[in-house]
């Protein structure tokens, strides 16, 4: 997966959009004014990070190499996902899923 792929896919999810709050090299996707997936511009290979269910996240670190805790953010809720080509990008498109369905359900649920 490159950053063009990845940015069209979270842009092709329900409310979202694309915001760089942090400045110019960091891409911060969100939905309903919440986070739900951040990459660096600069990172090679590209890599990303999403929200997760705790028990999940650990499970996935435990399973895949790419899989760290979430950088510059709460470990337990967050995982750093490195696009290697370790994974098919069909995992790496069901854990934005899940990280974009996480996030969409908090602001439905208040």
């Amino acid at each position: 997966m490159d950053i063009e792929t990845l940015r069209d896919y979270c842009l092709s999810k329900n409310g979202a959009e694309e915001t760089l709050p942090f400045g110019p090299d960091t891409l911060v996707y969100k939905v309903n004014g919440k986070i739900f997936l951040l990459t660096g511009l600069d990172s090679d290979p590209l890599s990303f990070n999403v929200k997760c269910d705790p028990d999940k996240a650990l499970e996935l670190r435990e399973t895949y190499h790419c899989v760290t805790p979430g950088y510059h953010m709460n470990k337990k809720h967050w995982n750093t996902v490195i696009a290697d080509g370790s994974v098919p990008p069909r995992l790496l498109k069901e854990w934005i899923d899940d990280s974009y369905n996480l996030v969409a359900k908090i602001k439905k649920g208040r």
